[in-house]
């Protein structure tokens, strides 16, 4: 594991998952509005896609919360969970990754369809893109609706800033903050491990970050 998985997996990321703590940009607005719309879905089943950390689970627990739902990880998908979804309208599954069985994922398809209930799957890219080797499973998969989440856009880099900071009382002036975003990497990893960054150098100084030490960090980023 690199340096900067590490230090993400140590960063208290955002655990408020209301949907009122959701930030709607341009980068994510058409996601929300899906996850929102439901019950009147295109298709029962969903794939919600996106890089890392860009809102996938936020968006899965406002969507948990909206009906009788079983929420779990890819890996740990079994005909066990298959026959607890029988009791339930709705069955999230994150973080997909080839680590389903096919012939599992297509039973489990089949009853969604047959039995009017409803599947979200999250992925880092989306699920037609993979692989399968079982044809029915990928004509399945084809009738999904796939919704992809965008990479952040100014207006979201902005609000995740802002808010990360505050919430670890770190004050910083605007100029600094836009400065920021005209530098930054477009993507929602970078843009965390950059927040972890600033809120260690915070720590460690006592004292406010100033442009110099904003720098610095975007170097190392």
């Amino acid at each position: 594991m690199n340096e900067q998985n590490q230090l993400l997996i140590n960063f208290n990321l955002k655990k408020d998952y209301d949907e009122q703590d959701f930030y709607v940009s341009s980068s994510n607005k058409y996601a929300f509005n899906i996850i929102n719309g439901w019950p009147k879905w295109l298709k029962r089943t969903v794939n919600l896609c996106g890089e890392q950390y860009s809102g996938k689970s936020h968006l899965s627990k406002i969507f948990e919360t909206k009906t009788t739902c079983l929420n779990i990880e890819s890996i740990n998908f079994t005909n066990e969970i298959l026959l607890k979804f029988k009791t339930k309208q709705a069955l999230i599954i994150e973080n997909f990754n080839y680590n389903i069985p096919e012939k599992l994922l297509y039973s489990l398809i089949n009853i969604v369809e047959q039995e009017n209930k409803y599947l979200l799957i999250t992925s880092l890219k989306p699920i037609n893109k993979f692989d399968f080797k079982l044809k029915d499973l990928n004509s399945r998969i084809n009738n999904c609706l796939f919704v992809e989440i965008g990479a952040p856009d100014d207006e979201l880099i902005y609000a995740l800033i802002v808010k990360n900071f505050s919430d670890r009382q770190i004050n910083i002036d605007k100029k600094i903050i836009e400065y920021i975003i005209k530098r930054i990497n477009r993507s929602y990893k970078d843009i965390f491990l950059f927040i972890y960054k600033v809120d260690q150098l915070s720590l460690q100084k006592g004292k406010p970050i100033n442009l110099s030490i904003i720098k610095k960090i975007l170097k190392q980023n």
